[in-house]
């Protein structure tokens, strides 16, 4: 990773562990609890608001920045981090869970789709259409009755 890309993500860590929020979380999984912790995977989950252009406007759970450690992949911890936030948004009180997945991003798809997220909107940037990026696809996924509110 550059690193000026890595000190944006560090400041923009800081911010947001620093802005308490009631409904703002960071999970972080680990491994080990001696001298050589690990940093395994992390995600963030916190409430957006829905666009000016829908009415009635409303709040709703996103989680963004999950990242497993390469070598950790395929062990269950994505979908650990993942159970834990839809954990935490049905205490919240809500009864579905969003987030952003890159298009070509086929290995996070098929794990989405697999815990049950569903695609809701292909979105179009600029730089899908002139540099031919990768769209992204927001996805939902509806929280089982007895973890809302």
């Amino acid at each position: 990773m550059r690193p000026f890309w890595r000190l944006g993500i560090y400041e923009d860590m800081r911010h947001r562990l620093r802005t308490p929020s009631p409904h703002y979380v960071c999970l972080v999984a680990g491994q080990g609890w001696q001298e050589r912790d690990r940093l395994v995977g992390i995600v963030e989950m916190t409430l957006r608001a829905s666009p000016i252009w829908c009415v009635p406007t409303h709040q709703y759970p996103y989680i963004s920045n999950l990242a497993v450690r390469s070598e950790f992949r395929r062990q269950g911890v994505a979908r650990q981090l993942l159970a834990t936030c839809e954990e935490i948004a049905g205490e919240w009180g809500f009864s579905n869970l969003y987030l952003h997945v890159l298009e070509n991003n086929h290995q996070a798809r098929q794990l989405y789709g697999k815990l049950g997220y569903t695609s809701l909107q292909v979105e179009e940037t600029w730089e899908s259409w002139l540099m031919g990026r990768s769209r992204r696809l927001f996805l939902r996924k509806h929280l089982a009755a007895s973890r809302s509110a």
